[in-house]
C-alpha cells in the first residue's frame, strides 16, 4: 500500500509571509490555489471554496457581508478573483423563506442571480447554498481520494466516527443543492465544536474562523484519513492480488498505439471525432491487472464529479499480454463496444424522467485493459486526460474503501439524476460551439520550420491537436513550448524522426496514435533544397534530394495511409511540394525531379485512398523566404547569387516583382492552403493542386 504515491501525507504549504501581504479576497484566491495544486486534495474543476467578507455596498455605501464562492465551472487550482461569484448574504438567507420542498431545488439556483453583489457576471454554482448557510467565515469543499474512500465505504458513518471523533461529522448522500445546504447548516449549528463533515459518497466540507485555519483543517483532516488507510492496509493484499502480470512499458505503449485508432474510429463514425489519452501509471496498472477488476469496475464511481467525467462505468477489455496480441483482441472489439452502447441505452431507458434531456453519446469514456493500462476518449485532449485523472481518483477510492471496508458506488438512479440533471444540461448548452477542426489530429513533418509552424498554428487555431515531427531536436522542443503557451500543452506533441528512415517514421506514427488516439491530417513538409548545374550534380546530391523529398514523402504518406485505413474514418494527406513540381528550373535538376515525384505520388495516393475516404492533395508554394531554414542556408545563397543579389531581402524583392500579383508569399499563406485541404470545406476535393505563388503563368496547371 505504501508504494503508491497517493498515500503520502499532504504538505502544509501555507506561507505566512505571503499570506500577510494579501487582502481578504486575494487570500481566498491564495487558499484556493494551494488546495487545487494537489490532485490528492481535489480533482481538476472539482470542489469549491468560499469566504464571507465585509464589502462596501456600491448603492448605499454601507458595509455588508458578501459571500465569495467559486463560480460554476471553475477550477480552484487556477482560479483568479474573477472566478468567484459574489452574493449578498442577507439576500441569500432570505431565499430560505421561499423554499418549501426539494421540488424547488432547480428553481432556487435561478434565484441566486437575484442575490448578486456588484453586478458580478460570474455564474453561481449549485453548491452556493452549501457554503452560504454554514455559519463560519471560511469554508472548503474538496474531493480527496482518502476521504472519498471513507465516504464510499459500506460503513462510512462508523469509519468517520472512528477516525475523527466529534471533530468531523457525517451526513448521508444527497444530491448537491438547496436542501443539502440546509442540512449542512443544521449540522454546523447543532455541533459548534465540529470543524467539518464528510458527505457520504461525495467528499469533505471543512471550515474555520480564519483562512489559514480553514486551510490547515482541510489538510489535517485529509492527512488523518491517509494515515488511517495506510495503517489499516498494512500487510493486506490489495484488490485481491494480481491476476494478470503487467507488460513491459514499451509493449504497453505499443498495444495502446495499436488499439486507440481502432477504438477511435469505431466511436467516432457516427458523431464528432474523439481524442484519446493513455495512462499506465502504477495505480492504474495495479487495478486493471488485479483479481478485483471484474467485481469493482462495473460498480462505477461514487463521487458525482467522477462519473460526470467518466460515465457511470468503464468498458473492460479482456486481454492478457503474456498470451495474446492486439490481433487477438480486434475481432471482438466492435461487439464489445456495441454491447456497451446497448447497456448504456438500457440504463438511460430505465432511469429517464419525462423531462430528461435526450440520451447523450452512449460510447464508453474509459477503457480498461489488463496488463496494459487505461484509455480515455473525449471531445478534446484535455478532457480525455482529465477523465483519466478522475478515474485514477476513483481507483484510489476503490483501493481504500475495498481494503478497509466494502466499496459502494452510487445507486443507478442517483447516478442518472446527476448525469442528466437539467442544471448540468444547461451548463453543457452554455459551452461554446466546437471549432472547425475540433477533435482532429494533424501530423506535420518539417514541423519546426517556417511552413510547419505556421501550419501548426493555423490548424490549432481551428481546434486541432498537432504532432510536430522534425529532425532538429532543439528547435522541436522550442517550437513545442511556443505552441503550448498559446494553445495549451495538451494540444501539441513532438516526435523526432529522420523521414528517410523507415523505422523512425513507423515510431513517429505509433507515438502520434499513443498520444492523441489516431490521425486525421498528415502534412508532408520535410524539405531541403539544392542547386547545381546538371554536369556538377553529384550522385550524393541527387540521392539526398530523392531520399528526403521523394522517399521521405513516400514513407510519411504510407505511414499515414496505413493508420487512416485502420482507423476507418477517412483522412487528409497534404503534400507541400513546390512551383518546381510543375516548372523546371535550370541548375536544380535534383530538386525539381524530386518535387515532381511528390506531385505524382499524391495522385496515386488519391486514387488508392478514395475508397477509404482518404484524400490527397498538393500545396505548391514558391519563394517562401521568411522563417525558412532552407533559404537561410546554402540554397538561399545560391539563389541570391544567381540573380546577382547579396541578401535575402533583395532576393525577396526579385521574387515579388517576378510574380503576377507583385506580392511576397509567406508561411502563413501556405498554411491557409493546408488548412483548406485539412478541413471539411474541401471534403470533395482529392488529387488536386493549389498554387500559392502570387501568380506564375508557367505553373498554371491548366
Amino acid at each position: 500500500m505504501d508504494a503508491i504515491d497517493h498515500l503520502s501525507l499532504l504538505e502544509n504549504r501555507w506561507d505566512d509571509e505571503t499570506a500577510n501581504r494579501l487582502a481578504p479576497a486575494d487570500l481566498l484566491v491564495y487558499r484556493s490555489n494551494l488546495l487545487g495544486s494537489d490532485k490528492r486534495i481535489t480533482n481538476y474543476g472539482g470542489g469549491n471554496t468560499s469566504s464571507k467578507l465585509d464589502m462596501t455596498d456600491p448603492l448605499t455605501g454601507e458595509t455588508v457581508k458578501v459571500l465569495w464562492v467559486k463560480g460554476s465551472g471553475g477550477d480552484i487550482g487556477s482560479i483568479k478573483l474573477d472566478g468567484f461569484a459574489t452574493l449578498y448574504m442577507d439576500k441569500l438567507h432570505s431565499l430560505r423563506g421561499i423554499y418549501k420542498s426539494d421540488a424547488q431545488e432547480d428553481e432556487m439556483v435561478g434565484l441566486y442571480n437575484h442575490c448578486t453583489f456588484n453586478l458580478n457576471p460570474r455564474t453561481t454554482s449549485i453548491d452556493t447554498a452549501l457554503h452560504g448557510f454554514i455559519d463560519h467565515p471560511h469554508v472548503d469543499h474538496v474531493h480527496p481520494d482518502a476521504i472519498i474512500a471513507i465516504a464510499a465505504s459500506a460503513d462510512s458513518r462508523a469509519l468517520t466516527k472512528e477516525i475523527f471523533g466529534d471533530e468531523i461529522g457525517w451526513v448521508p448522500w444527497r444530491r448537491p443543492g438547496f436542501e443539502l445546504g440546509l442540512w449542512l447548516k443544521a449540522f454546523a449549528d447543532e455541533n459548534p465544536r465540529a470543524k467539518g463533515l464528510v458527505l457520504e459518497a461525495h467528499g469533505l466540507f471543512t471550515w474555520g474562523e480564519t483562512q489559514k485555519e480553514c486551510y490547515e483543517t482541510t489538510v489535517n483532516t485529509i492527512n488523518k484519513a491517509i494515515s488511517f488507510l495506510a495503517e489499516r492496509s498494512r500487510g493486506k493484499v490489495i484488490f485481491g492480488g494480481e491476476r494478470i502480470a503487467p507488460a513491459a512499458p514499451a509493449q504497453r505503449r505499443d498495444v495502446a498505439a495499436a488499439l486507440m485508432p481502432i477504438i477511435r474510429g469505431l466511436i467516432s463514425r457516427d458523431g464528432p471525432r474523439k481524442l484519446g489519452h493513455f495512462d499506465d501509471s502504477p495505480e492504474v496498472l495495479e487495478f486493471v491487472s488485479s483479481k478485483a477488476l471484474a467485481e469493482l469496475a462495473p460498480l462505477g464511481t461514487s463521487c458525482p464529479d467522477h462519473f460526470l467525467r467518466t460515465k457511470i462505468a468503464p468498458l473492460v477489455l479482456d486481454f492478457d499480454p503474456a498470451t495474446q496480441t492486439v490481433a487477438d483482441l480486434l475481432p471482438g472489439l466492435p461487439a464489445a463496444l456495441e454491447a456497451y452502447r446497448a447497456n448504456y441505452a438500457a440504463y438511460y431507458e430505465r432511469c429517464k424522467h419525462d423531462n430528461s434531456p435526450k440520451m447523450r453519446d452512449p460510447n464508453a469514456v474509459v477503457y480498461l485493459i489488463p496488463g496494459i493500462g487505461m484509455l480515455t476518449f473525449a471531445a478534446d485532449k484535455a478532457t480525455a486526460r482529465i477523465a483519466g485523472e478522475f478515474y485514477r481518483n476513483a481507483i484510489n477510492v476503490m483501493r481504500g474503501a475495498s481494503t478497509v471496508s466494502t466499496y459502494r458506488g452510487l445507486p443507478e438512479q442517483e447516478a442518472f439524476d446527476i448525469e442528466y440533471w437539467l442544471l448540468e444540461e444547461a451548463k453543457l448548452q452554455r459551452m461554446p460551439k466546437a471549432r472547425a477542426m475540433a477533435g482532429k489530429i494533424a501530423f506535420i513533418t518539417g514541423g519546426a520550420g517556417g511552413i510547419g509552424m505556421a501550419s501548426a498554428r493555423r490548424l490549432m487555431q481551428d481546434g486541432a491537436c498537432v504532432m510536430l515531427c522534425d529532425i532538429d531536436r532543439d528547435i522541436l522542443e522550442t517550437s513545442r513550448q511556443e505552441l503550448a503557451k498559446t494553445y495549451g500543452a495538451d494540444n501539441v506533441g513532438t516526435v523526432w524522426a529522420d523521414v528517410t528512415k523507415e523505422d523512425a517514421i513507423t515510431v513517429a506514427f505509433l507515438e502520434t496514435a499513443a498520444t492523441f488516439g489516431g490521425l486525421d491530417v498528415c502534412v508532408c513538409n520535410a524539405g531541403i533544397a539544392s542547386a547545381a548545374p546538371l554536369e556538377d550534380t553529384s550522385l550524393a546530391l541527387w540521392q539526398r534530394n530523392i531520399d528526403i523529398l521523394s522517399t521521405g514523402y513516400f514513407l510519411t504518406a504510407r505511414g499515414a495511409f496505413r493508420l487512416m485505413k485502420d482507423q476507418a474514418i477517412g483522412g487528409s494527406i497534404i503534400m507541400v511540394a513546390s512551383k518546381n513540381a510543375l516548372v523546371a528550373s535550370p541548375g536544380a535538376a535534383a530538386y525539381c525531379t524530386a518535387k515532381a515525384s511528390e506531385l505524382h505520388l499524391s495522385r496515386c495516393v488519391a486514387l488508392e485512398g478514395a475508397p477509404f475516404g482518404i484524400r490527397s492533395n498538393v500545396v505548391n508554394p514558391d519563394a517562401v523566404l521568411r522563417g525558412s531554414r532552407i533559404w537561410k542556408g546554402e540554397w538561399g545563397d545560391q539563389r541570391a547569387a544567381s540573380y546577382q543579389k547579396s541578401s535575402l531581402e533583395e532576393l525577396d524583392e526579385v521574387y515579388r516583382q517576378r510574380s503576377l500579383l507583385k506580392r511576397s508569399v509567406y508561411p502563413e499563406d501556405i498554411a491557409e492552403g493546408i488548412a483548406f485541404f485539412a478541413s471539411e470545406i474541401s471534403s470533395k476535393s482529392t488529387g488536386n493542386i493549389i498554387n500559392i505563388d502570387a501568380g506564375n503563368a508557367n505553373a498554371f496547371t491548366r
